[in-house]
């Protein structure tokens, strides 16, 4: 057959050209191969450097003469901790350090997430207040505590502040059972005696009971519309059950009042000036960033919102506790958990006033005895990271417990 022209059809050239051509495309240019291929060059290229890395360390402390491993935790420490929240004197070994150093970050961390929290989110309420004064005064806190470095305000805490507090002798007394001088806070220690079983039974009772009503009371306000005072019957229970198996066991608890002995006072529960100090510094800093964070999600809450509450009669408290801040909280918990990540790893800050931290006790005074810097400061960062890490997962944990959700 021939064509208009009068050449072939077909002729042996065309067909060798079209047998030649791809089947299909090549894998390359499919995108998802190519990024898998880059991904694994990626992370043999980052196994790779963090091996040479390890055996480079490995073989300069071996010239050096420097032992590895972890057997130095079970050696004795030999120097003491001024506070503990677990049993410790300075015959126990470096592990136990480890933990008292832990035990102390985690106290002062979640004190000042609590503390932030309450602070930041009463201020940030309050910086859009209708009161003139209110909002100027907590707009002042805001620009002035967040423009300060912190290490400075933890510096002003301990010695401009609790440094001029008078000595143990001249000690500020209140009521002959609290003591506030220098070297810190002296309060009545609780002593549970036999029978106090019967309060805490009654307090998880009150928990359950209370976590059992919130269910119920949700439920019926779903189905009646009807809104049932959960909070106060909540309270109720919380303070009246365990008040009552207390009085009925006996009052099974004593107090010991810290009394002045010597130089200095013994007994009782004592908050020592630099964690004072650390815990303040470290909320009213935070606080002020989570006041603005707080802020701008109130005023990412459409208006109508609000206006919609009030024409059905809210009051402006029941306004904001259920209608602003619920749809604010999409917009205020991302950042929110930067903060408190923030705020666990400036808590390593404590160093530079002698509070016994991790990085104080563990990174440093047992580093300096041991001389495993290697070991030491592998164990401190990896706690950082999981400190890090359990509070971004609990806080996107929560995110979408209360993210609103479409019926």
């Amino acid at each position: 057959m021939k064509s208009a022209a009068g050449k072939p059809f077909g002729t042996l050239h065309e067909k060798q050209t079209i047998d030649s051509r791809p089947a299909g495309p090549k894998p390359w240019y499919d995108p998802r191969v190519r990024s898998l291929f880059f991904q694994v060059v990626a992370i043999a290229l980052v196994f790779w450097a963090g091996w040479t890395l390890v055996e480079n360390t490995l073989a300069n402390m071996e010239s050096r003469g420097i032992s590895t491993g972890f057997g130095f935790l079970d050696e004795t420490a030999g120097f003491g901790i001024i506070m503990s929240l677990i049993p410790y004197d300075a015959t126990m070994t470096y592990g136990r350090t480890f933990w008292v150093g832990l035990t102390n970050t985690l106290l002062v961390s979640a004190m000042g997430i609590v503390a932030a929290t309450i602070l930041g989110f009463i201020i940030g309420v309050a910086r859009l207040s209708s009161n003139w004064l209110v909002a100027k005064v907590s707009l002042v806190y805001i620009e002035v505590i967040r423009n300060i470095p912190l290490l400075l305000q933890i510096f002003f805490w301990y010695f401009a502040v609790l440094g001029a507090l008078p000595s143990p002798r001249q000690s500020i007394d209140v009521g002959g059972t609290m003591f506030l001088n220098n070297r810190g806070l002296y309060v009545p220690e609780p002593l549970a005696q036999d029978g106090f079983g019967l309060v805490w039974g009654a307090l998880a009772i009150a928990i359950a009971a209370v976590v059992g009503i919130r269910i119920w009371a949700k439920k019926r306000q779903l189905a009646t519309g009807q809104i049932f005072p959960t909070f106060k019957v909540g309270v109720a229970l919380l303070v009246l059950l365990p008040a009552i198996a207390y009085f009925a066991a006996g009052s099974p608890l004593e107090w010991e009042v810290p009394a002045l002995r010597g130089f200095n006072f013994g007994g009782g529960i004592t908050i020592i000036p630099e964690l004072a100090a650390l815990w303040v510094a470290l909320s009213l800093y935070t606080a002020s960033f989570i006041a603005e964070i707080v802020r701008s999600g109130i005023l990412s809450v459409s208006k109508g919102q609000t206006e919609a509450a009030k024409a059905l009669g809210l009051p402006n408290g029941l306004t904001l506790r259920l209608v602003v801040i619920p749809q604010a909280m999409r917009v205020i918990i991302p950042p929110l958990t930067s903060q408190y990540l923030n705020l666990a790893k400036n808590s390593s800050l404590a160093t530079a006033i002698g509070y016994p931290d991790l990085v104080a006790v563990f990174m440093g005074t047992t580093l300096n005895q041991t001389g495993q810097a290697v070991e030491v400061v592998a164990i401190t960062m990896a706690v950082y990271l999981t400190i890090s890490l359990s509070i971004s997962l609990f806080m996107n944990i929560y995110n979408r417990a209360v993210a609103i959700k479409e019926r």
